[in-house]
């Protein structure tokens, strides 16, 4: 009966049948029960959700608070085109539409895929995306497919922008809202949070938020010991063994000020921070238990950031001016565990015999990691566009980013000898100390022609410059390699703490993406598209020297998607069908000595069907949700490596994943599905509300050794409850979230290269099932 019971739910999501869409600054649509309309910015405009040709999904504020969402890996289950591999918040990596390598994510690692915006300013930083906290937030749009012409080098493969809500000028209003919650298995959580919009005269008004939470853990570190087989010693982790020891602390605000100057001219600063201190480890090894593991090091990390934007809105005759410039300062501190990696190495090298003491008696080999990460991110756009009512309009612009990355890695033994440390640094076998840098600067513009009231024909383009450039220090010291490390520097140090320099690298490229699209408006319900565009990723070098740069890799996409409404507005149903080509793809993976290897490994074709639809079935009822299907696959060989020219050999007799292998992370199936009934109660609105969502199976992995190895992340599928009442200003919200307690698993890795860390395998988990209370009040 289950079995049947799925069936029939992944059939209704690939029939269009299931539901997700959201409610933006939303005005009141004819027709009694008719679906509000959702007003967007995606295309830099203020549209209308249906009146826009492109593969959009958005959760709406009010949406936002109806799901309980508070992070970034509340809502990105909502959103059937998106992937994720959390690894801890903040550095989760993010992907759409089966566009996905499975690539180890390192700090010299590729560029992210998917772009994140906070408003109008991208978030993305090179190793993960920002966690921002979810309140007084206007919505979440999910752009799904390349977006390379009015969005930048992470907008590859699709875009997710955080909406916040601005400050309204002549209103006085706020919130605030109070929650406590308790985790199966786990310890207690608790949050504060709160909001005013304060007018200032005619022409100025400011909006505060602030926030405070406090998340359960729910992961034991439980009491072990392990034996080292060269060096003979049994170590064991009496000191850091804690129960539910991954518990997150994050306080923040956020302050905007909106000033009208006269009738053309608006300027909105706006300064948002926020710091996240979270303890332990978010994933379980299954061998030693459920949501249990065992570590020999103290692990925790602190995430630190800030972001101070500008906003100029404006016109100069008939023209639209926006200016949106931005500086992003993130500061990372963190502690980890590598005692796997020294374990294996020793269980099947024997490498325990190598670390001795200065009188060359050995020493306890446990590696451990203390690592600070330093971001920067400048970014300034200026874009022109014309009335939006003229039969030919246009938007163009000029855009320019430059983020870096201060990287220092030390890892360490303790008592390890000074010969064998690196210079200066006692106890440090490996030491990682460089500056990375990443810039992009491009041109766009984008023109539609009204060739018929009903038929509108859309061209854009982008002119992209690239750089990315890496110097400093990597590797052991010069007692211990006599080839790499120290031994490689060619002269000092231009980082901080680094002994010497032995890379300084960079490379540098130009080329254009493109979008072209047809719409046609068969009624003023109904509006169907097609669209041929391209996205890109720019190269980047290889820290390596015995290693070519690697080349930009290039999605171009083939869609055709419907916006419709029906039943005089009661029920929106939109989706898109596409077709994907990914060229020559950047592949990053574990290499010899644990170092990053970037390569572009092979082509890959990926094809499937999104939609989401909402359906008032009364005024009381409504039901909506999404679906995706999937399929990402290879569609040459992957064989490992390249010609001398950096171009893909998948030409192999063994290819390590053969042409028609599955790509990884992606499920073929993902959907959701939420019902709501609104009622009243002795004068007090209420609501009960139930939400489902699930997912297929998927591989962690591209190469067919290493999935076999870390195993299939099976299928799951949620359930959360919730029920509320609403007493003049207050509010009050019970939920249940995973309310039967279903274990999914969201990533699978090793600690180090899965041939030789493969007996331990990490799992990622959602959160256990999780019971909250809320209370609130507006003013």
């Amino acid at each position: 009966m289950l079995a049947k019971n799925r069936t029939a739910i992944w059939t209704s999501v690939l029939l269009g049948t299931t539901m997700l869409t959201g409610v933006a600054y939303a005005q009141e649509a004819p027709g009694g029960n008719a679906v509000e309309e959702v007003i967007i910015t995606a295309q830099k405009r203020d549209e209308n959700l249906q009146d826009v040709p492109v593969s959009i999904q958005a959760l709406g504020g009010q949406k936002l608070e109806e799901l309980q969402v508070s992070d970034f890996g509340d809502f990105v289950k909502f959103l059937p085109s998106v992937s994720t591999q959390p690894v801890g918040p903040g550095f989760g990596s993010v992907y759409m539409r089966g566009v996905a390598s499975g690539g180890d994510g390192n700090h010299s690692g590729s560029l992210p895929s998917v772009g994140i915006y906070l408003d109008e300013q991208p978030i993305t930083t090179i190793q993960g995306a920002l966690d921002v906290h979810v309140y007084d937030i206007a919505r979440v749009e999910a752009l799904a497919g390349p977006q390379g012409t009015l969005y930048g080098a992470s907008s590859q493969a699709g875009t997710i922008r955080i909406i916040t809500n601005k400050p309204e000028i002549g209103v006085f209003e706020g919130a605030f809202d109070a929650e406590v919650n308790t985790v199966s298995g786990g310890d207690q959580g608790y949050s504060g949070e709160g909001y005013v919009n304060i007018p200032m005269g005619e022409t100025m008004a400011a909006r505060i938020v602030g926030w405070y939470v406090h998340d359960a853990g729910y992961i034991d570190n439980v009491p072990s010991t392990r034996t080292y087989p060269t060096w003979g010693g049994t170590i064991n982790n009496d000191d850091f063994a804690e129960e539910n020891y991954n518990d997150v602390d994050t306080i923040g605000a956020r302050a905007s000020l909106k000033v009208d100057l006269g009738e053309n001219w608006t300027i909105t600063p706006q300064l948002m921070a926020q710091r996240q201190e979270a303890g332990g480890n978010f994933s379980y090894n299954p061998l030693i238990g459920d949501l249990a593991q065992a570590r020999y090091r103290p692990e925790y990390g602190n995430d630190e950031w800030y972001q101070a934007a500008l906003t100029v809105e404006g016109k100069i005759g008939m023209f639209d001016v926006v200016y949106a410039g931005s500086y992003l300062k993130r500061d990372v501190e963190t502690a980890s565990d590598y005692s796997d990696y020294s374990f294996f190495y020793d269980t099947l090298f024997g490498y325990g015999a190598y670390w001795t003491d200065n009188l060359g008696n050995p020493v306890d080999p446990t590696q451990y990691i203390n690592a600070t990460d330093h971001y920067t991110r400048q970014t300034h756009e200026i874009r022109v566009s014309s009335p939006a009512d003229q039969p030919i309009r246009f938007v163009t612009g000029l855009f320019y980013q430059d983020q870096t990355h201060d990287i220092f890695q030390d890892y360490q033994i303790d008592g390890l000898g000074s010969t064998l440390s690196i210079t200066g640094k006692p106890g440090t076998i490996w030491l990682t100390s460089q500056q990375r840098d990443d810039t992009d600067k491009a041109v766009f513009g984008e023109v539609s022609w009204d060739i018929t009231p009903a038929l509108t024909l859309t061209g854009g383009l982008r002119f992209f410059e690239a750089e990315n450039g890496l110097r400093g220090f990597f590797g052991f010291g010069s007692g211990y390699s006599g080839s790499t490390g120290e031994a490689a520097c060619f002269q000092g140090p231009i980082t901080p703490q680094a002994p010497c320099t032995n890379v300084i690298k960079s490379t540098k490229e130009d080329g254009n993406t493109h979008r072209l699209n047809l719409t046609w408006k068969i009624t003023e319900d109904h509006m169907i598209y097609g669209t041929w565009s391209t996205g890109y990723r720019p190269g980047g070098i290889n820290r390596r020297a015995t290693l070519p740069p690697y080349k930009s890799d290039f999605l171009t996409n083939y869609e055709f998607g419907w916006k419709t409404s029906w039943l005089n507005g009661a029920l929106r149903w939109n989706g898109a069908a596409f077709f994907e080509e990914w060229e020559d793809f950047q592949f990053s993976i574990l290499g010899a000595s644990g170092l990053t290897e970037i390569k572009n490994a092979a082509n890959a074709e990926i094809y499937g069907i999104e939609t989401d639809i909402v359906w008032r079935l009364t005024d009381d009822w409504t039901v909506s949700g999404g679906g995706a299907y999937t399929n990402a696959e290879l569609s040459d060989n992957y064989c490992g490596f390249t010609d001398a020219k950096g171009n893909p050999v998948t030409n192999c007799a063994s290819p390590l994943s053969p042409s028609g292998t599955q790509l990884p992370v992606t499920p073929k199936l993902k959907g959701n599905v939420t019902v709501r009934y609104d009622f009243v109660l002795a004068d007090m609105d209420g609501f009960v509300q139930g939400s489902w969502v699930g997912q297929s199976s998927s591989y962690a992995d591209l190469r067919l050794v290493e999935r076999d190895i870390l195993g299939k992340q099976d299928g799951w599928q949620t359930f959360d409850f919730a029920i509320g009442l609403k007493p003049g200003d207050w509010n009050l919200q019970l939920y249940f979230n995973n309310l039967f307690d279903e274990r999914a698993s969201l990533f699978r890795t090793t600690q180090c290269a899965e041939a030789v860390c493969g007996g331990a395998v990490y799992v990622t988990p959602n959160q256990p099932r999780t019971i909250g209370l809320k209370v609130g009040r507006k003013f």
